[in-house]
C-alpha cells in the first residue's frame, strides 16, 4: 500500500467519477487533503445535500429541489414547443446554447435492448399525456447521435406522428457516437437552428 488507507479509499472513490483517471484523482485527493477543514466540510455537505434535496421534476423530469422545476413554472417559456432529451443533464446542455425557449421532457434514458431498456422503461406515458394537456405543436428530439439515440429517435418519430404533432430532430453537426452533454454551445446552437423533420 503506497498511501494511508483513508487516502487510498478517497482515490478509489474519485476514480469512479466520469472522466477522472488515476492522475486526476490524485490531484483532487491532494487538493482535498491540503484544503482547510471548512472547505472540506462544505464539499462534504454539498455532496450529502444533493442526494437529499435534488429529485426529478414531476412534470418534465429535470433536476429540481421542488416538486416542479423553474423551467416548467416559467411564464416566459414558449408553449407549444417541447424538446425531448434522454437525461436531465442534457437540459443544461440545451439551455447553455441560448437557442431554445420552450419546454422540456426528460425520457430517463434511451432504448438499449442489450441492457434491457425498452420503451416501457422510458417516460413515454407522461410524454403523450403532456402533448395533449399542454397542446404541444412541435417536438424536437434532442438525443445524442449514438446507435441507441438514433433508435430511440426513430421509435419516437413513429410514435409521435400518431399524435398529430410536428416532430423534428437536431441537425447533424453533433459527432456520431458522442454525448450531447459534451458538445460545445456553438455546435448545439447550430444543431437546434438546423433541425429537420423526422
Amino acid at each position: 500500500m503506497l498511501y494511508p488507507r483513508p487516502l487510498e479509499r478517497l482515490l478509489a472513490e474519485l476514480e469512479h467519477l466520469p472522466g477522472v483517471g488515476p492522475k486526476t484523482a490524485q490531484r483532487l485527493a491532494f487538493f482535498i487533503l491540503s484544503a482547510d477543514k471548512g472547505r472540506n466540510s462544505a464539499l462534504a455537505e454539498a455532496i450529502r445535500s444533493i442526494r437529499e434535496q435534488i429529485r426529478p421534476c414531476t412534470r418534465c423530469g429535470n433536476f429540481t429541489d421542488a416538486e416542479i422545476c423553474d423551467i416548467c413554472l416559467s411564464p416566459r417559456r414558449e408553449n407549444g414547443l417541447m424538446c425531448v432529451v434522454a437525461e436531465a443533464r442534457d437540459v443544461l446542455a440545451i439551455e447553455n446554447s441560448g437557442e431554445f425557449f420552450g419546454r422540456y421532457h426528460v425520457l430517463g434514458g434511451v432504448m438499449n435492448p442489450l441492457e434491457g431498456i425498452g420503451p416501457s422503461k422510458l417516460r413515454l406515458d407522461t410524454l403523450k399525456k403532456r402533448l395533449h394537456d399542454e397542446r404541444i405543436e412541435e417536438v424536437i428530439l434532442a438525443l445524442s447521435p449514438t446507435v441507441e439515440g438514433e433508435t430511440t429517435a426513430s421509435f419516437l418519430g413513429n410514435l409521435l406522428r400518431e399524435e398529430q404533432v410536428r416532430v423534428t430532430q437536431l441537425a447533424r453537426g453533433l459527432p456520431f457516437g458522442g454525448d450531447l452533454d459534451y458538445a460545445d454551445q456553438v455546435t448545439i446552437a447550430g444543431a437546434l437552428r438546423g433541425r429537420r423533420d423526422v
